[in-house]
């Protein structure tokens, strides 16, 4: 038995369903660091929201998010030196970044996604919200894809791709939730262009016009998610399946949040058992194709997408 393995797939499984069962799929080793990792990218989610699991966040303390953001950095920086720690969390996360040489630079550009939370930064226009998208999710697709084995340089920016595309799906489908806490990731000039004020987004009068700015949004997240299919070609067969059974069933999310109009943020866009599945067979025929007759193939550009370097 393995306790930091186990706890956190604990972890997975109670804070993100779907993102568990796609990790079945992986090899044992990629399996165990996907938990490792997740384990650690949920737990600093949670204290700087006061929230368990995903869930139960409570009112900004501006000044108590950035104490706990600080010691966040400060334990992180410590546990990637290979300094000791007694947190199972930190131990883990010490482990996966020691064992798949994950840099320290991606889990601390990670923590400036929450610096962006507590700073309360505002999102002008779209690439200001995908900069944003980039250090909460697409960094994270880069440490996975690390883990996973990958270096090439385009490989990794398409995992980025990927990451960003469900962050992307995240923001549409917890918009009202968001504003609630006084978040706002859609772009302010799209909700000006809408007729919708940024504290008026929950506003029953404006809920027509948010499903126009939210369809706008999953719009951009298209060749996100296109890019991410142009990267299984680069990952291991049982990686690509796992990566493209996630992919697909985050790609339906948004699909249904568009289907639902109005109503999806009065009753949460979930994907059925029966079609995350459909969508594990689905992923095992795209992954095949993937990684044996498109890995002879040119690879399309990238023309366009957001690019941290």
């Amino acid at each position: 038995m393995d306790a930091i393995i186990d706890q956190s797939r604990e972890a997975i499984r109670a804070g993100s369903k779907s993102f568990a069962a796609a990790a079945t799929l992986f090899d044992a080793r990629t399996r165990a660091s996907a938990y490792m990792l997740y384990r650690w990218c949920r737990h600093c989610d949670d204290v700087i929201d006061g929230q368990t699991l995903g869930h139960g966040m409570q009112p900004g303390d501006a000044v108590a998010q950035r104490a706990r953001l600080d010691a966040l950095l400060a334990h992180t920086r410590s546990a990637h030196a290979g300094e000791p720690t007694t947190d199972p969390v930190f131990s883990a996360f010490q482990r996966v970044v020691r064992e798949n040489a994950i840099p320290e630079r991606y889990p601390l550009e990670h923590l400036e996604g929450f610096r962006m939370d507590v700073e309360g930064r505002h999102y002008a226009t779209l690439e200001d919200t995908l900069q944003y998208c980039y250090h909460v999710a697409g960094v994270v697709g880069v440490m996975m894809a690390l883990v996973m084995g990958v270096r090439d340089r385009d490989a990794l920016r398409r995992a980025c791709d990927l990451g960003i595309a469900f962050q992307l799906t995240n923001v549409a489908r917890d918009v009202v939730e968001d504003a609630g806490a006084g978040r706002v990731y859609l772009p302010a000039q799209w909700l000006q262009e809408a007729g919708i004020a940024p504290d008026g987004i929950a506003a029953p009068e404006n809920q027509e016009a948010l499903v126009r700015v939210v369809a706008r949004l999953l719009d951009a997240a298209e060749p996100y998610y296109a890019s991410a299919s142009v990267g299984l070609t680069a990952l291991p067969p049982r990686c690509a399946w796992a990566i493209a059974t996630a992919k697909n069933v985050y790609r339906e999310i948004g699909m249904r949040v568009l289907a639902l109009g109005p109503r999806a943020w009065h009753e949460r866009a979930v994907v059925p058992r029966r079609r995350k599945l459909y969508h594990v067979l689905a992923g095992a025929i795209e992954a095949a194709g993937a990684v044996s007759i498109q890995r002879a193939l040119p690879k399309p550009a990238r023309a366009g997408l957001w690019t941290r370097d």
